[in-house]
């Protein structure tokens, strides 16, 4: 089973007006698990409909560090979603691409909401922590979430370390071809933590030129496999295995589970 384990299915809707219902039946036809993480409220929702039909696209509520500080004040009003959402994701810290300090303490008042949401209903999280490594790790071992999974990790070595012994699972994606400093990431982790991912549509463009589409993880495999001395079939065993040893046996995810054969 191929396995996108951090998309953005909703965000096709950006790419052109055929591009969604392409992406879709690209995601049918060759069976792709695909874990479609949310920006804010509107994008939860958009996701939902997505999914709606198909049993291959799992929406997952979050918002985004860049849209934290619209939702800082309004917390209350992001209930409804915490409570349907069977995952969290996108949400966590950045300090990278967010150079206005002053939006950090928002961020991270948002990301600490969805903490304590998790750990109160032990659900898994989709984290993003881009320049913001270490205070992500921080936040984490505060709350004490046993099922974490890191995004398109770029960081410093360390904080990588310490997070392998938390015990996070890792999401990998195009970047492992192109950054000497991420492919040696990639080589890092350990077997049972490995995840594939394309953060599809936009963010594979810098790499490949264009929005990727969902068969960007045959691509994203071979290197992976690649990277890791390795074959693809075996990447997409493990990736696999990880992803029903994280998620078997969650209520939350029963039904979703079922309907993947697991």
């Amino acid at each position: 089973m191929w396995i996108d384990a951090h998309a953005h299915v909703d965000r096709f809707d950006l790419v052109g007006p055929e591009a969604t219902q392409a992406a879709l039946d690209e995601i049918a036809e060759h069976h792709m698990l695909t874990l479609s993480n949310s920006m804010d409220p509107p994008s939860y929702r958009r996701n939902l409909e997505l999914a709606d039909g198909t049993d291959w696209v799992l929406p997952l509520f979050g918002v985004h560090p860049w849209n934290a500080h619209e939702h800082a004040k309004r917390l209350r009003e992001l209930e409804p979603a915490l409570q349907q959402s069977p995952m969290y994701g996108e949400l966590g810290l950045d300090y990278f691409f967010v150079t206005d300090d002053s939006a950090y303490p928002q961020q991270k008042k948002v990301f600490e909401y969805f903490l304590s949401a998790a750990r109160e209903q032990r659900k898994v999280v989709h984290l993003h922590t881009k320049g913001a490594e270490k205070e992500v790790l921080l936040c984490l071992e505060r709350y004490n979430l046993p099922r974490v999974v890191v995004h398109w990790y770029s960081g410093p070595l360390d904080i990588f370390a310490a997070l392998v012994e938390f015990g996070a699972y890792f999401t990998m994606g195009i970047e492992a071809l192109h950054s000497p400093h991420v492919r040696a990431l990639t080589q890092a982790i350990p077997e049972d933590r490995l995840l594939s991912e394309t953060d599809n549509p936009g963010a594979p463009k810098a790499y490949i030129g264009q929005p990727g589409t969902p068969l960007l993880i045959r691509e994203v495999v071979q290197g992976l496999a690649e990277v890791r001395g390795t074959s693809p079939e075996q990447v997409e065993q493990t990736v696999e295995s990880n992803l029903r040893r994280l998620l078997l046996d969650d209520p939350w995810l029963a039904e979703a589970c079922q309907a993947w054969g697991w």
